[in-house]
């Protein structure tokens, strides 16, 4: 049986951290995400974020203009970034929730609980040609909100699935399914991310109604054993064979 293919988006914010730890040129997040799209990804994904630890301003046009398949922009909601996106409007926006301590995003955004702030971003996003997303957990009143608030696509958190094992793993992975049905079920399209390795990532890939998956910091991990290339290739052949697909 073939199923249907999966996007696949592939994160370089790790690039630029090791870049930025000597200060130098190199390596380069561009160099990065044209090699990913060599090597079969869909879209490139870049979170710039307030204190500015990886990905830089002047990376964002590069990545928007210099890259031959679509940039995903990770942002928190603030007017900062809403205007940043708003000038090189890419792809998609997600909007992430973002503390200044935390070492990556630790969770999904509060979707329900911050309609009156959300609201107003995402209709000044989806004005300038953004796909807008907001990377949430798989909560049924998540989902809700987003659907009142006219995002048309969510992406559900699977870093607790990635971290769990056994019974409690499998239980996690049911509730993502669930989220993942219903979300499709309210009109949104499913995207799924975070932690997502080797062995984590067809569980969530044979979900029928996910239709992307974004992968970054374990891309970049593997990259420095086997090459980025080789590395996203082979999380394509896993996420196609979830998916019945020859590749």
């Amino acid at each position: 049986m073939t199923g249907t293919a999966l996007r696949l988006g592939v994160n370089i914010d790790h690039v630029a951290t090791v870049r930025n730890a000597r200060g130098s040129a190199y390596p380069s997040p561009l160099r990065a995400a044209q090699l990913a799209a060599e090597a079969g990804a869909d879209g490139i994904t870049a979170h710039l974020r307030e204190d500015r630890r990886h990905i830089k301003d002047a990376d964002i046009p590069l990545l928007r203009n210099e890259v031959p398949i679509p940039l995903n922009f990770e942002m928190a909601a603030t007017a900062e970034m809403v205007a940043i996106a708003a000038e090189h409007t890419p792809h998609a926006a997600c909007i992430v929730p973002e503390k200044r301590e935390e070492v990556t995003t630790e969770g999904g955004l509060n979707a329900a609980g911050q309609h009156k702030r959300l609201a107003p971003i995402i209709k000044e996003l989806a004005a300038a040609g953004c796909r807008v997303s907001l990377f949430i957990e798989a909560d049924s009143a998540h989902l809700q909100a987003a659907a009142s608030l006219g995002a048309p696509v969510v992406e559900l958190h699977t870093g607790r699935f990635c971290e769990l094992e056994g019974v409690a793993q499998q239980a996690e992975l049911e509730r993502i399914a669930a989220a993942a049905r219903e979300g499709h079920a309210l009109g949104l399209e499913i995207h799924a991310g975070h932690g997502l390795t080797f062995e984590t990532v067809k569980p969530i890939a044979a979900i029928p109604e996910v239709k992307e998956l974004n992968i970054g910091h374990f891309l970049i991990a593997e990259a420095i054993f086997l090459g980025l290339g080789p590395a996203v290739r082979e999380m394509r052949r896993l996420i196609n064979e979830a998916r019945g697909i020859s590749w």
